[in-house]
């Protein structure tokens, strides 16, 4: 059987970077335990601007059935079973995406979302309610208040000028720390202590453009480094950041971490409404109380030359990480 040719649009066919990933995440156990269900989100999606060229997934010991299905966000999951006890899992995700970088000026914001305030259009509303709600409290409207500070008081602000004032001032105002214990921390502790890691910044800056009205989603994937000159902060393990709806071009990545506004170095794997939604690597085991020693995650990440495929060594980012979504 002849493969298939797959022809970009004229507007997509010039020269893109092509990224290696692999992600390996290990468990380690001072003896044989048994394992649950685990739920495996590595694998990057694709769309016009991210084009997957391979992709595999490794799981030591081999489980007893594995299966693929699309959540309720279009993410590729994939489920595992296991029969066999272990004192290690390893868990390997491979994958080489074509990514075409979208820049700031490339996003075009239809006539009538323009200028904040602005309502979505009926046809878009029913499917966009769930990504304007808010999560968390928000009892002195602290949060509602630094919103609003990016709202000009002439009452005519530019809705892309104000997501991306919101986007480099949490980059330019906030100390980036890495944090080790589970979980997102509320988005009043990140306003009031002006730091945080990459996943704290996406849901804080998320649940801040809902206050305004958008339509925002959590995004969890891996970060690269364009050039040797643009350094990136947050790409050690898995890194975060967020999605904002605005009518003529649809989802828009926001990287607060790094002050991006696009989806430049960022390769999307999993979009949710909830970051719990997105994690990672999820499942359960069963042995003796205190066998687990612990967690370690390894990340490379190589910049490919796009024409050739050959690797191109001021593009590779080697990290190690010891807790998977915690790391960033």
């Amino acid at each position: 059987m002849q493969p298939v040719k797959v022809e970009w649009p004229e507007d997509l066919a010039q020269p893109m970077p092509t990224v290696s990933i692999n992600h390996v995440t290990r468990y380690r156990y001072r003896r044989d335990v048994a394992f649950g269900e685990h739920r495996i989100l590595v694998r990057p999606r694709e769309s016009y601007d991210q084009r997957l060229l391979i992709a595999s997934l490794q799981i030591d010991p081999a489980p007893s059935s594995q299966r693929w299905l699309q959540d309720v966000f279009g993410n590729a999951v994939a489920i595992a079973c296991f029969d066999k006890r272990a004192d290690m899992l390893e868990i390997r995700g491979h994958a080489e995406v074509d990514h075409r970088p979208t820049a700031p000026e490339e996003i075009a914001v239809e006539p009538y979302a323009a200028r904040y305030p602005f309502t979505y259009s009926a046809e878009d509303m029913p499917d966009l309610l769930r990504s304007i709600e808010r999560k968390y409290p928000d009892q002195d409207r602290k949060l509602d208040s630094w919103a609003r500070s990016f709202l000009k008081s002439d009452g005519g602000t530019d809705t892309l000028d104000l997501l991306t004032g919101m986007t480099r001032s949490i980059k330019a105002e906030f100390d980036y720390n890495r944090r080790e214990d589970k979980g997102i921390q509320p988005p009043s502790t990140t306003l009031k202590s002006r730091s945080g890691t990459c996943r704290d910044y996406a849901v804080l800056m998320m649940e801040a453009v809902r206050a305004l009205g958008f339509a925002a989603r959590f995004v969890s994937g891996y970060l690269y480094q364009p050039s040797e000159a643009d350094a990136r902060i947050g790409g050690h393990s898995t890194h975060a950041w967020l999605r904002v709806f605005l009518p003529g071009s649809g989802w828009i990545e926001f990287d607060p971490t790094n002050g991006i506004v696009g989806n430049q170095g960022l390769v999307r794997v999993a979009v949710a409404r909830d970051p719990v939604q997105a994690t990672p690597l999820s499942g359960t085991w069963r042995g003796v109380r205190g066998s687990q020693i612990d967690m370690e995650v390894e990340v490379e990440i190589k910049h490919l030359v796009a024409s050739t495929g050959g690797t191109d060594p001021t593009g590779q980012i080697t990290a190690h990480a010891t807790e998977e979504t915690a790391a960033c």
